[in-house]
């Protein structure tokens, strides 16, 4: 047995902040029904602008869960990375103990902390440099949540920060899988964002993919005659991935194996590109699992929501997987929350684990008439023994990602 078979990388713990529920269980329950949680926009400063619908995460309060000396200098998308680690040590019952070299963090990031340095902006701006707070400097900064989840824990492992793109979230994962393959024995990774404060919606405004539907039930239907855009969210998931072996040893939960990922690159916006460059990172993910077409037993899709990347996604499954891909069930919980940029395709990953340990493929909220030659789960949530998941992500700046996770354990709740 090779060093890489020998050293498998293993989910132990989830951890979630999303619009539609704070913590694994109750994410997973609103995913399983459906939920959508799809509203007009509220933040304060976004009422005249031209996005109308979001996947905002309402009732947080951070302070409840970070300590005020990390609260002062980070943004709203490290509050959520933290407290989604948080929740996700805690799931895996993890103690660095007198190891803290063995666990390191990888997070993605794709906007970075948008909020917190409008507001010392508008400081330099309305009153000078005196009035713009030191943490200027680090809190909009895309490798914010990765530093300070790594002080706060006292994670002295490998650290880094994935910026790649929405795929990133995906490629987190797959960067996490690679540092326990080389030795370190724990990585806390995944990725959330806070993409809806005024100065980071305008810079979205950019993207001729954004919805600016005014009706949340229409604003966001992939693979629909009616497709408009995507709606974006905030939020996102942290997970706690280990060495199988270590985990085994210290009696944790293997609750899914990371089996394969891969990455590929198509251009911005070409999304008629996208199919063979997607297609392609199926078939390496699938290769690097050792996984068949015929085992994928569900779809956790992209569903950017545009036609012409919705068909090329349809088109690219059909590629990779054969015949297979008209029968495996396909999902995309994102349309009942938005899609949370990196921290879309973590939340899909964490959803695909809940799925295989419970046998459900749960629906596509929203979405009814499907215009493509896919067996999309909508209405509501579908029982199947679910035993290999490929999750897949795609950035509108061109990256392409597929992650195939095992079940853990014996797949019973």
């Amino acid at each position: 047995m090779s060093p890489q078979e020998e050293r498998r990388s293993v989910v132990t713990g989830i951890g979630v902040v999303a619009p539609n529920a704070t913590g694994t269980d109750a994410f997973w329950k609103a995913t399983k029904e459906g939920v959508s949680v799809l509203d007009l926009v509220t933040r304060e400063g976004c009422e005249e602008l031209p996005l109308r619908v979001a996947g905002e995460v309402r009732g947080f309060d951070p302070g409840a869960v970070i300590e005020e000396r990390y609260l002062v200098q980070t943004d709203r998308f490290t509050h959520f990375a933290m407290a989604a680690a948080g929740l996700a040590l805690d799931d895996a019952r993890l103690d660095p103990g007198g190891s803290p070299f063995g666990v390191g963090v990888v997070t993605a990031a794709g906007s970075g902390g948008g909020e917190f340095g409008q507001r010392e902006l508008q400081r330099l701006w309305g009153k000078g440099s005196r009035y713009v707070g030191p943490y200027q400097s680090i809190a909009w900064f895309y490798a914010a949540s990765t530093g300070q989840i790594s002080i706060r824990g006292g994670f002295k492992g490998p650290c880094g920060v994935v910026a790649s793109d929405e795929a990133g979230g995906l490629d987190a994962l797959a960067h996490a899988a690679r540092n326990i393959r080389r030795g370190t024995d724990a990585v806390v990774v995944g990725a959330a964002e806070a993409p809806l404060a005024p100065y980071s919606i305008v810079c979205q405004l950019g993207y001729a993919d954004l919805s600016r539907a005014s009706h949340p039930t229409r604003a966001y239907l992939p693979f629909t005659a009616r497709a408009c855009g995507f709606v974006p969210a905030e939020g996102g998931a942290m997970l706690v991935v280990e060495a199988e072996r270590e985990a085994l040893a210290r009696g944790a939960r293997i609750r899914a194996e990371v089996a394969g990922h891969a990455a590929t690159f198509t251009g911005a916006a070409q999304w008629e590109k996208s199919r063979e460059g997607l297609a392609q990172a199926i078939c390496g993910a699938l290769a690097e699992a050792g996984c068949a077409p015929e085992e994928v037993d569900v779809v956790f899709a992209d569903a950017l929501g545009v036609p012409a990347a919705d068909r090329a996604e349809a088109l690219a499954l059909g590629d990779a997987l054969g015949h297979r891909a008209r029968h495996v069930p396909v999902t995309a919980p994102k349309t009942g929350i938005g899609r949370a940029y990196c921290g879309a395709p973590v939340l899909d990953a964490a959803a695909a684990v809940l799925a295989m340990e419970h046998g459900v493929v749960p629906p596509t909220p929203n979405v009814v008439d499907v215009c493509h030659d896919l067996d999309l789960v909508t209405g509501v949530a579908r029982p199947a023994d679910l035993r290999t998941a490929l999750v897949l992500s795609r950035g509108l700046m061109g990256s392409n990602a597929a992650l195939v996770l095992r079940r853990g354990g014996d797949g019973t709740d």
